[in-house]
């Protein structure tokens, strides 16, 4: 087991008990629907493989509209929370630095920053090849990223409220590690009279970053757009979805 594969196990241990909450505050469950309508114009009424499944927040709504998903995810909690869910999903348990699958697919997508709970920059390269090894020639590999914000560290050190509301509040505590892109973080969930911390480490990545370790597994940027609507990327973007395919193509 890789150290990557055991601190996301670890995360997603932490997080399953309140995933679709914390997810239905954020809004991003609302989201799930546009998510899926955009990725499903990639799947030509094909294939699926979600790398980083979760819940299937996303997976759910795009196999209701035909498409054939599968996931992998390391996490038995959060593999539970989807078979809860839905039994329409193919879905197994599995590092997504190094997986292999004899299947290939139209589409291979990684919402929700899950990229980057892959820790090192060698298991981010691992996992975009892993994807394009997973892609039909003419297949899409679609990646959701924040645009890193790592302004306003004070000694490699931040604390940030990021939601108040009249029953919750979200206080995020936040140490940089420049020298390997990290953030070791711990989400404060202040809800009536409880608190819950809730840790996690990611390696942000610039998105010409990302489009060097794409051009290293033979990917080149197709497409980029500033959220799943297709809004335009622009200079105050805060995230970025980033279409990539084969670079004969």
């Amino acid at each position: 087991m890789s150290d990557d594969f055991a601190h996301n196990d670890n995360w997603a241990s932490n997080w399953a008990p309140v995933y679709e909450k914390f997810n239905s505050i954020r809004g991003r469950v609302a989201e799930a629907e546009e998510t899926a309508t955009f990725l499903e114009r990639y799947c030509g009424g094909g294939s699926a493989l979600e790398l980083g499944i979760g819940d299937g927040r996303v997976a759910v709504p795009l196999s209701e509209r035909g498409v054939r998903v599968e996931g992998i995810d390391n996490s038995d909690s959060m593999l539970t929370l989807l078979r809860e869910r839905s039994d329409l999903i193919n879905a197994w348990k599995g590092d997504m630095a190094k997986f292999r699958t004899e299947q290939r697919y139209n589409l291979v997508y990684c919402a929700y920053n899950t990229l980057m709970v892959l820790v090192t920059r060698e298991a981010q390269i691992n996992c975009l090849r892993s994807a394009a090894d997973a892609l039909h020639d003419e297949g899409y590999l679609v990646l959701e990223l924040l645009v890193p914000a790592i302004g306003g560290f004070v000694g490699g050190q931040k604390t940030t409220t990021t939601l108040v509301d009249h029953e919750n509040t979200f206080v995020t505590a936040d140490i940089h590690d420049p020298l390997n892109q990290n953030l070791v973080s711990s989400l404060l969930w202040f809800s009536g009279t409880s608190v819950r911390r809730l840790p996690y480490r990611v390696r942000y990545v610039y998105h010409q970053e990302l489009d060097t370790m794409a051009e290293c597994v033979g990917l080149k940027l197709s497409e980029r757009w500033g959220d799943w609507t297709g809004g335009e990327f622009t200079e105050a973007s805060k995230r970025h979805i980033s279409v990539y395919r084969r670079a004969g193509l």
